[in-house]
């Protein structure tokens, strides 16, 4: 297994807008958290396609903090792009900003990283090239990306122990 030629930044940078329409809120409003959810999954998974240039799947979602809310008629905007890659996954980072339309006023309402692991056609994990971190930002990013990796492999170790205590068995019924 290979490395690929080391990709920039912004080559795998994605951008997508989408109008908040009423089936995208609640009862407030605001847009679902859940929609918010899918969109980051959805941008981010190109994201990272673009830059290992084959199929990925999500291994991880990093917390994803609802800073300010998305309401009905403001338009929501992704910015994602691979901020860091291991030998078979890449991190990716995304910001979520909502506009309002009428006074052009944005805001930033979350932001959150995931990782995907680099599949080929048999279910194999690939080799992705590395990230070349350009402006400030990236180099941030990149700089804190080995940290964020350590603490992901600690909190999947204890979902991982959550489980195996938990069981498949019903969540629902009450043991004795």
């Amino acid at each position: 297994m290979s490395r690929k030629a080391a990709k920039f930044c912004r080559e795998s940078r994605t951008i997508r807008t989408s109008l908040v329409l009423p089936p995208d809120t609640n009862n407030y409003g605001t847009m679902f958290g859940g929609r918010v959810m899918f969109h980051i999954d959805d941008i981010a998974a190109i994201a990272a396609t673009r830059h290992a240039r084959t199929s990925v799947v999500t291994a991880s979602t990093d917390s994803v903090d609802f800073l300010n809310p998305i309401r009905n008629g403001q338009t929501v905007c992704l910015e994602a792009f691979a901020s860091w890659a291991h030998r078979t996954s890449v991190e990716v980072f995304v910001k979520v900003v909502a506009e309002d339309m009428l006074s052009g006023e944005r805001t930033v309402c979350a932001t959150s990283f995931l990782t995907f692991v680099a599949l080929d056609i048999n279910g194999e994990k690939q080799m992705v090239p590395e990230v070349i971190p350009e402006t400030e930002l990236e180099k941030f990013l990149f700089a804190g990306a080995p940290e964020r990796a350590r603490e992901r492999l600690a909190k999947r170790e204890q979902s991982k122990d959550l489980a195996e205590r938990f069981g498949a068995g019903s969540l629902w019924h009450q043991h004795p």
